[in-house]
């Protein structure tokens, strides 16, 4: 665990926002009087939410690794120096919010990077570091059409291949030729995917791997693999029959004649395969462990590769797979996996290099806090609340924050606390990537997780309490699969059970709440066509549906919350309603875009329900359900979902830009 201390605490006052008065909201004049009904809230500046060198990719050139950062400002590429230890170079890309593709050519000489980000556009995505000048800023490059830059691969000629997805269209590949300086459409193999995330190139040809990694379900595609003849500028597919109807392929990589190939797992664990290049049909496939093979290396024979939280060791001549043990501490998540002087170099998203030897075990680590990594405040997740501390999700952490103490400690868990909640002052969160519920108990300092589920229910949206069965009750979307899950777990004796699909096989739960031991679930259909924002009334523990009604939404649920009698509702597209539970009615609805539009949070209160969004604080008049502004412009730099969350003294807690902020507010109603 890492600590760290904000500083000094801004105190803010808080005023309304203008013009909203003209569609039917209450509020004061820009900067002027505090919403109606309140003496005003009083917002307090925590500091960062969440602070430290978060990662996404790792290359190994030479004897220095090279790690591009994930949701911090700017983002950036630093060199990490083994020998040493040290950070020893650093450059700043002009676009993007993450680095998930590094790929450097076989002179060493240049690494290129592909940058995620929020919109589409015509600003560059792709960029080149010359290793030979580091302190030369990257030079942007250009960018390929798709929105996202998931994977790169140099072939030997030095032409770049990329691939990724996140725009209108299929995604494509792509080409970039140093001699001519342009990146070109190399066509779309399938029209039927949805994301590219792995390819490899040799002298004549390269290989795209994509398939179906969100919003999964219906007809969207499974995994794919095709090869590019580079000359005649033509795909074949030569997908793995054993890997078909698995979501998508994961990972590839060039060995000398040979291809590694991984699937990612959803029902079914993930496979390894190595095709001849000379005779794709010609393979061997290996059933992996877990859902995830990526990130390939060799040492002799012996091909390596990561899974959700270490390493394994696929060995062709048995066509076996097993785990590499090592004398080093938890990888994680890992995001590069490369092979030097006999040896393992692992990137760990837990912030350090791990040099692994496969055949002693032992682990010698770099911490890239103490090699000089940059620690900066990053977008953030689920927020939680209660027993003294407030809890922040970010990505491989936790921010633990004790304002009394002015105080911020990182909790290492693997994946992203998507949503969280105190229960009796212990933490429980809801962990993406199929990692289930973690605990952190502050008291003992132990993290850990306390139930696990079906892998395909990968994404946890939002957890919640139920007070009356003693249960912590999780939404879940199944992002391959499509649909979603509802989760309970029981904190006193341990037990978990999951409900496949409560509401339909469309619509994941993206919504929770509770009321005399009733569970009210949210939907939301990430597909174009079906239902969407159903709620259904469900018993958590005899498992079954009591009841369902629709709210009448063009959008799927943002957030549910129980205040008394009454249910409240927002959608995705700014829509509020409210549904009388004893008399199951849908009583009121509203359009409230000027507040919320988009993903949202709420909770009760002092009595009263609020809401966040990206945007502002606000809350509902608990007799006419009127909004009115609390917080205007917070503008909270969320990676996911906003998030809103309150403790047992009825201070609230949400993030302002990258700050988190403490509200208190006492309406008069």
């Amino acid at each position: 665990m890492n600590s760290q201390h904000p500083g000094r605490r801004n105190v803010l006052k808080a005023g309304g926002l203008a013009g909203l008065a003209a569609v039917g909201l209450s509020a004061g004049p820009a900067g002027a009087a505090p919403a109606p009904g309140t003496d005003g809230p009083r917002v307090v500046d925590l500091g960062p939410a969440v602070s430290q060198f978060s990662l996404m990719s790792g290359v190994l050139v030479g004897d220095t690794v090279y790690i591009g950062s994930r949701n911090i400002e700017p983002v950036q590429i630093i060199a990490v120096h083994l020998p040493t230890k040290k950070v020893v170079a650093r450059t700043e890309l002009t676009n993007g919010h993450s680095v998930q593709a590094l790929a450097a050519d076989d002179s060493g000489r240049y690494l290129y990077a592909g940058i995620l980000q929020k919109t589409s556009g015509d600003r560059p995505n792709l960029f080149r570091w010359d290793l030979t000048a580091p302190d030369r800023p990257a030079e942007p490059l250009g960018h390929i059409a798709d929105r996202d830059v998931r994977a790169l691969s140099v072939a030997p000629d030095g032409v770049l291949y990329a691939v990724g997805g996140g725009s209108s269209t299929a995604p494509a590949l792509w080409e970039y030729d140093p001699a001519t300086g342009v990146v070109r459409n190399a066509g779309i193999p399938d029209p039927r995917v949805t994301l590219a995330r792995a390819v490899a190139a040799s002298r004549t040809h390269a290989f795209f791997g994509a398939g179906t990694t969100f919003n999964g379900g219906g007809d969207t595609s499974r995994a794919a693999l095709y090869a590019y003849d580079r000359s005649a500028r033509t795909f074949t597919s030569i997908t793995p029959k054993e890997m078909l109807n698995d979501p998508s392929i994961r990972d590839l990589a060039v060995f000398g004649d040979r291809l590694a190939v991984s699937s990612a797992g959803s029902t079914e664990d993930a496979k390894i395969a190595l095709l001849d290049l000379n005779a794709p049909s010609s393979y061997r496939v290996a059933t992996s462990i877990g859902k995830v093979a990526k990130s390939f290396a060799q040492i002799g024979d012996t091909v390596y590769c990561a899974n959700e939280s270490g390493l394994l060791a696929y060995r062709p001549s048995g066509n076996t797979i097993t785990p590499v043990p090592h004398d080093g501490p938890e990888l994680g998540e890992i995001w590069g996996v490369d092979s030097h002087a006999g040896a393992l170099v692992v990137t760990s998203a837990h912030g350090f290099v791990a040099r692994i030897d496969p055949a002693g075990k032992a682990a010698d680590i770099t911490d890239l806090h103490r090699a000089g990594a940059p620690r900066a405040a990053q977008t953030a997740m689920g927020i939680a609340a209660g027993g003294g501390h407030v809890y922040v999700g970010g990505n491989a952490t936790i921010a633990r924050h004790t304002p009394g103490r002015n105080q911020v400690v990182n909790l290492r868990a693997p994946g992203e606390a998507k949503d969280c909640v105190v229960v009796d002052r212990v933490l429980y969160t809801g962990q993406y990537n199929s990692q289930g519920i973690w605990r952190h108990d502050p008291r003992t300092g132990g993290t850990g997780r306390a139930c696990s589920f079906p892998a395909e229910q990968n994404r946890p949206l939002d957890v919640t309490r139920d007070h009356d069965n003693g249960l912590v009750l999780v939404g879940v979307q199944c992002d391959t699969e499509g649909g979603g899950a509802l989760w309970t777990y029981d904190p006193r004796t341990g037990r978990s059970r999951h409900f496949r699909d409560p509401i339909d096989a469309s619509q994941c739960v993206r919504g929770v709440a509770s009321r005399d031991g009733v569970a009210f679930l949210g939907g939301d259909n990430t597909t174009a066509t079906g239902p969407r924002a159903t709620v259904v009334a469900f018993d958590p523990v005899a498992g079954r549906e009591l009841w369902r009604i629709d709210p009448r939404q063009t959008a799927g649920t943002a957030a549910l919350v129980v205040r008394g009698r009454h249910l409240y509702g927002l959608s995705r597209k700014g829509g509020l309603f409210v549904v009388d539970i004893p008399r199951r009615t849908l009583i009121h609805r509203a359009d409230i875009t000027p507040v919320s539009n988009g993903f949202a949070a709420l909770v009760t209160n002092r009595g009263v329900v609020y809401g966040a969004s990206s945007t502002t604080v606000f809350r509902f008049h608990p007799r006419t359900f009127a909004p009115s502004v609390v917080v205007p412009a917070v503008n909270g730099s969320w990676y996911s979902d906003a998030h809103l969350a309150n403790d047992e003294h009825g201070h609230l807690y949400t993030l302002r830009g990258r700050n988190l902020v403490r509200i208190t507010d006492r309406p008069r109603y």
